[in-house]
């Protein structure tokens, strides 16, 4: 064998093992430090982000970090990409954003000051040209903020359909609304009956919804329980349209007494031009009995042959390393 030959060789079996250990590589959870809840995840070019509720006392959530990655292993934190110096009507609690990209802006939609009925506050939009931002109000006032059927203005999610269409799901206190966004995301269309917002409440719907398509089926998947308590947990149902009618499967994110309790409030992600997916979600360490100490995880998400979401087996390793 030539010293050429040899030293080809060489390179290559380096070539092998680099590629091995960066397949083997995990995220570990939680992929990131700190207390934070309610994740939105996406993807916008070659990085995947996440955008989560900076979990503290309700008067201390003033601000939104987000953290983005080429592989799902390494973060780097984007701080205070919004907080409530560029929202004026903003006071405390700005909960769960939710992210669209439109054209070169991209909108963040959340809520704020966890409201009730008189008060001003509920779901604002946020924009921005850069998914890093930073973002400054869009609207000065909330899109939502009024309490309708039933539904607290908080856990906003964009969902836009196949034929372009774009929706706002949202809703606590255990009601769930939909609405048509017009295309400036400044207002609503109507439904043909003349209404704005359509209540689609599964059973044992709490908060948190979230909708995506697969195979031409709608999935809505929503948390229930109690947020502070080792029950929260996320479900979901199968429909034929935004619409629904959606009826309750069953679970598919919950604690598990040997890893993190009070599992839930979650996004899901699929990798473009492929069928793996991703749950993000939240969690309690097992140390932890502070209701805000929320950490956020990610596994992944499985279907079985039929197309219902398998359980998910919440994890201490994560993911594996997977670039876009």
């Amino acid at each position: 064998m030539t010293s050429l030959t040899r030293l080809s060789l060489f390179f290559l079996l380096l070539g092998t093992l680099s590629a091995t250990a960066q397949s083997a590589k995990r995220s570990g959870n939680p992929v990131f430090p700190g207390w934070y809840a309610d994740p939105e995840g996406a993807i916008f070019g070659n990085r995947y982000w996440i955008y989560p509720t900076y979990s503290d006392k309700y008067e201390k959530q003033v601000h939104f970090d987000a953290f983005s990655s080429p592989d799902l292993v390494t973060w780097t934190k984007h701080p205070r990409i919004l907080d409530s110096s560029a929202v004026k009507w903003a006071k405390k609690a700005m909960w769960a954003p939710a992210i669209v990209q439109k054209g070169r802006q991209y909108f963040l939609f959340f809520g704020a000051n966890d409201v009730h009925p008189g008060e001003v506050g509920g779901i604002g939009v946020a924009v921005a040209n850069n998914p890093a931002g930073p973002f400054r109000d869009y609207l000065g006032k909330p899109l939502v903020g009024e309490v309708h059927n039933g539904a607290q203005p908080i856990d906003q999610f964009v969902f836009r359909d196949t034929d372009g269409k774009e929706y706002l799901i949202y809703g606590g206190w255990g009601h769930c609304n939909i609405a048509q966004l017009t295309g400036d995301y400044k207002g609503f269309i109507p439904f043909a009956d003349g209404t704005t917002f359509r209540e689609i409440t599964p059973k044992d719907y709490v908060e948190g919804p979230i909708m995506f398509v697969r195979n031409g089926r709608y999935y809505f998947m929503w948390s229930e329980g109690g947020w502070t308590g080792p029950n929260y947990s996320v479900a979901y149902a199968v429909g034929s349209s935004p619409f629904g009618p959606f009826e309750r499967v069953g679970k598919v994110l919950q604690q598990d007494p040997t890893v993190a309790t009070g599992a839930g409030h979650h996004s899901v992600i699929n990798v473009p031009g492929t069928d793996d997916w991703y749950i993000i979600y939240h969690r309690r360490p097992l140390t932890e009995t502070d209701g805000n100490h929320r950490e956020t995880c990610i596994d992944k998400l499985y279907f079985d042959e039929k197309g219902a979401i398998k359980p998910v087996r919440i994890t201490k390793e994560g993911v594996e390393a997977r670039r876009l």
